[in-house]
């Protein structure tokens, strides 16, 4: 079969999921980069559905889902989408938990760790540096150690998890990514929520749920003169 067939095949099966919770602001912006990914709109996933669609790959995204009440992520956690995306991902489907998303990821206890309140106590919103700490994953195995200029905007952002969690990320490379500066240089000055080990992103054991706190979607258009945060998204999609 010729190469651009076989890939026009391939994208017509590909069945990508967008959930949106009452509160989630990012979907509009993430439905776009998978659109201009895939060539087709992803999947609208409501919060009270109680069936993927045959969704081969599921998007959380940012925002503030149920107004952030009690913690970020807590209430969407038992949102009756959340009972078939947890179903979903223990029988192996892949999910991507973008800032808020990774904080439900957290909540509903598909990733470990949590996401506290930045250490400075205020919102964040900036564009930061951040750098792939492994490649044995499908959303970083094609990047280099360059630097990705991403955007943030957050006020729970902070990674934190028990010493006895974070030998066994680092054991089975589950750390994604780390906050650095321009150079690549990871330190306390390049941490912008004060995230333990500098860690901006996390994945399972089996490698088939993902969560970062920067916006690779924000960071996915030429028409801002940055997509640093593509390769990401489509590596995911792809995979799917």
């Amino acid at each position: 079969m010729h190469f651009y067939s076989y890939l026009a095949k391939f994208l017509e099966h590909m069945k990508i999921g967008l959930v949106t919770f009452p509160g989630s602001n990012c979907d509009n912006d993430l439905r776009l980069a998978i659109k201009r990914i895939t060539g087709k709109e992803p999947i609208a996933l409501w919060h009270k559905d109680t069936d993927l669609q045959g969704c081969r790959g599921v998007f959380l995204p940012g925002g503030f889902s149920y107004g952030d009440y009690l913690r970020s992520g807590a209430i969407a956690r038992f949102s009756p989408i959340m009972q078939e995306i947890i179903k979903f991902a223990q029988n192996g489907g892949l999910v991507m938990g973008i800032c808020n998303g990774f904080q439900i990821l957290t909540e509903a206890g598909l990733l470990p760790g949590t996401l506290l309140k930045n250490d400075n106590q205020l919102f964040n919103c900036s564009s930061v540096f951040i750098k792939p700490a492994t490649q044995h994953s499908i959303i970083t195995q094609n990047l280099t150690s360059n630097p990705l200029k991403i955007p943030i905007a957050h006020g729970e952002g902070r990674y934190f998890c028990p010493q006895d969690t974070l030998n066994n990320l680092q054991e089975y490379e589950q750390i994604l990514f780390r906050y650095c500066n321009e150079s690549g240089e990871v330190s306390s000055a390049s941490n912008p929520n004060g995230s333990l080990e500098s860690i901006a992103g996390v994945c399972n054991k089996n490698k088939n749920v993902f969560g970062m706190m920067p916006h690779p979607e924000r960071a996915a258009d030429s028409d801002i003169h940055n997509t640093d945060g593509l390769e990401i998204l489509r590596s995911f999609c792809l995979n799917s």
